[in-house]
């Protein structure tokens, strides 16, 4: 029995289906009674029966085209998802808009991994902070504990882009749930306070509100109250009362050598330098001073799946409300949060660790060949050197035109340490300002078993000095090689400064002839970067009418 030209296609919408069963069972009746005595009619009835059967089939063979209903109206393009969806991410099958188990299992893996590099690239902050927690911590408890470089930092230490000039002081910094902690600092030093999150706290010497004279800050705990914190600034008359949003925090500060030693700096931390709860104010605990120059030893975060362990040491550690929402949200999608154990199964282990190789990569290349111009500091001049701090128009907070500039974040907490605004203002004389190089002129990224040079061309906007130090491309510490401190300042005796007053600095596995006090040395297959910095920076620093030179390949 063929099917009427007229017979409408049978649709898979349950209603009409019912409908259209039933007027086939009522066919398949009528020509039974009719027809049921004599063998021709009964097989009359099994051609109809099947020529009704496949009618059926067609139409619901047919229902991928639903049926125009009275409330039918066109649907846009764009908004309906097709059945197969080819993509990077995987292929994935869907029928009328939902996908198959086997696809919800696919795209499951897939948010995991996403939230996991987005958690590794908008978290790495905070693993940085909890590795510089465990390195000061190693050698004693909060709060008492300072780490002197009285010899200056070398390249044993590993910390992140540190220099060899400045006399490092540093040390964490703990509150309780209701008592504010002191710290009294010290004078003629570039001190800063951070918290555990690693967001901005205060500043002290040169550039904080202590005039560089040495001031008394008192630390408040996350949700102090404010009627108390009223009471104390007036109470506490010139201390400096801040609000933190976490209890534990990083205190980190440089004092400057005086005609080569670094003497001054360190007998002054040691006189001045004081911290303990408020109810102690009278009677002080005594500090310890631990000289650390020369010994070896790490702050850096993890760059492979523990990365996460650190990241969530942190959660745990300090309240949420100190945290941005979205940052906490990524981290909780993982299963990273307050209150809850961290310990993902096989799957998200996996996933973790794929995850992990993926935000490294991702952080050493926004580092090291920025595409966002923004990171570059003589745009059409020069396309070697960069400061992720540019990209947010000098906010340390990596706001730009009210967007977060993320992957500027992600770079610089990579490849540094230390937020404070005093890093992107325009200060005349004070402070220090920095250009990062890992390319030649040419674009091809530095060979350690090359030889560069970079021109400083006469007058460098400096008040105080300038330097160049070298870096691991792994570690992002100082370059180890036979050198105790792979960088060179204008201060070092014996540099070879050209006639017109520029000089040329070399870097290379062994000195040219004449310029071995111009010279810091690399290491073959071994990868570096430089740092150029100013300290003291003038206008010509931020007009940008005076630039370093950009590197190039001697041989």
């Amino acid at each position: 029995m063929a099917c009427e030209g007229s017979m409408t296609p049978l649709r898979s919408t349950p209603a009409r289906s019912s409908h259209r069963k039933a007027i086939i069972f009522d066919n398949i009746f009528s020509l039974t009674r009719t027809h049921q005595k004599t063998m021709n009619n009964l097989q009359l009835l099994t051609s109809s029966l099947a020529g009704l059967l496949l009618c059926l089939n067609s139409g619901i063979a047919a229902a991928a085209e639903p049926l125009k209903m009275k409330m039918t109206s066109p649907i846009p393009k764009g908004i309906a998802t097709p059945d197969k969806v080819e993509t990077r991410a995987g292929n994935f099958s869907l029928q009328d808009g939902i996908p198959s188990a086997e696809s919800i299992d696919e795209i499951y893996d897939y948010l995991d991994f996403h939230n996991a590099v987005q958690a590794y690239l908008s978290g790495i902050q905070i693993a940085s902070m909890s590795a510089l927690r465990s390195g000061i911590l190693a050698f004693g408890p909060p709060n008492t504990t300072v780490l002197i470089f009285e010899d200056l930092m070398d390249s044993k230490a590993l910390f992140l882009t540190a220099n060899t000039t400045s006399v490092y002081m540093t040390m964490w910094l703990e509150t309780k749930d209701d008592e504010p902690m002191v710290i009294e600092t010290p004078p003629d030093v570039l001190g800063i306070i951070d918290d555990h999150w690693f967001k901005y706290v205060a500043d002290f010497g040169r550039l904080g509100p202590d005039k560089n004279k040495g001031g008394t800050f008192v630390i408040l705990p996350p949700g102090y109250d404010p009627a108390l914190a009223a009471q104390l600034k007036t109470t506490m008359k010139g201390a400096h009362v801040v609000e933190s949003g976490t209890y534990g925090h990083w205190v980190i500060w440089r004092g400057f050598q005086v005609d080569g030693s670094t003497k001054p700096a360190v007998d002054t931390t040691r006189e001045r330098v004081r911290v303990y709860p408020l109810s102690q104010k009278n009677n002080p605990p005594t500090m310890n001073f631990i000289e650390v120059s020369g010994k070896s030893f790490n702050t850096i975060h993890r760059m492979d799946a523990e990365i996460y362990n650190e990241i969530n040491e942190v959660v745990q550690l300090e309240p949420a409300s100190g945290q941005d929402p979205e940052i906490l949200g990524t981290l909780e999608a993982i299963g990273i949060k307050k209150g809850k154990t961290f310990s993902p199964d096989a799957r998200m282990t996996a996933i973790l660790d794929e995850a992990a190789d993926v935000g490294a990569v991702a952080v050493r290349t926004l580092i090291a060949k920025p595409r966002n111009e923004g990171f570059y500091l003589y745009p059409g001049k020069s396309t070697v050197w960069t400061n992720p701090f540019e990209a947010s128009g000098g906010s340390h907070e990596f706001l730009a035109d009210g967007a977060l500039q993320q992957d500027a974040r992600a770079a610089f907490h990579f490849y540094a340490t230390g937020i404070t605004p005093a890093m992107t203002f325009r200060i005349l004389g004070k402070g220090s300002k920095y250009a990062i190089a890992y390319t030649e002129a040419n674009g091809a990224f530095f060979d350690g078993s090359k030889t560069y040079k970079v021109h400083v061309p006469a007058n460098p906007p400096a008040k105080d000095f300038w330097s160049f130090t070298l870096y691991d491309n792994q570690t992002r510490s100082m370059l180890q090689t036979d050198q105790r401190f792979p960088g060179i300042d204008n201060n070092q005796p014996g540099m070879v400064k050209n006639d017109d007053g520029s000089w040329d600095i070399y870097f290379g596995p062994k000195a040219p002839k004449g310029k071995e006090n111009n010279w810091v040395q690399t290491i073959p297959g071994k990868g570096w970067n430089i740092v150029w910095r100013v300290y003291g920076p003038l206008e010509p620093w931020f007009d940008k009418t005076w630039r370093p030179g950009d590197p190039e390949l001697v041989r």
